[in-house]
């Protein structure tokens, strides 16, 4: 999950461009693919070898898998679109939790948000809070009691 996460981070210059995200739905539908079986498929205009190296960029970013196959490689990812999904949420949430002064005040917007978005998200939360409250509460017996 780490490694997802400093993929996601921006600033980091490692966040993902649009050739980037666009190659890695094509291998998410395709399941696997070559440069050629991705450049014959017609949805890019772009050289060979902007998209050998485009997968080789995502392959060092740990987002895909390759193997030899051939005289080329075959991609696929490395990770499901929900790996991904937790990955960027969690970097954002955690980047919201790094702000200061209080830990408490970027929670407050967040929850403002979501009631302005769907208040429904509220409950949600608070079931999602409740249910982690008991599993902690079972791994660690003294702190039973408290909230």
């Amino acid at each position: 999950m780490r490694e997802i996460l400093d993929v996601l981070r921006p600033g980091k210059g490692k966040a993902l461009g649009p050739l980037e995200e666009s190659l890695l739905q094509s291998l998410r539908i395709r399941g696997s693919a070559t440069v050629r079986e991705l450049i014959d498929d017609g949805r890019r205009e772009f050289a060979y070898t902007t998209i050998m190296t485009t997968l080789d960029r995502l392959y060092k970013k740990n987002l895909l898998n390759r193997v030899l196959e051939g005289k080329a490689f075959r991609y696929s990812p490395r990770h499901t679109e929900e790996e991904l999904q937790k990955a960027a949420a969690r970097n954002a949430v955690l980047e919201l939790l790094d702000c200061k002064p209080a830990n408490s005040l970027p929670l407050s917007y967040l929850v403002e948000i979501l009631s302005e978005y769907d208040s429904k998200l509220l409950d949600d939360l608070e079931q999602l809070i409740e249910r982690k409250r008991m599993e902690l509460r079972a791994l660690d017996p003294d702190t039973r009691g408290r909230r």
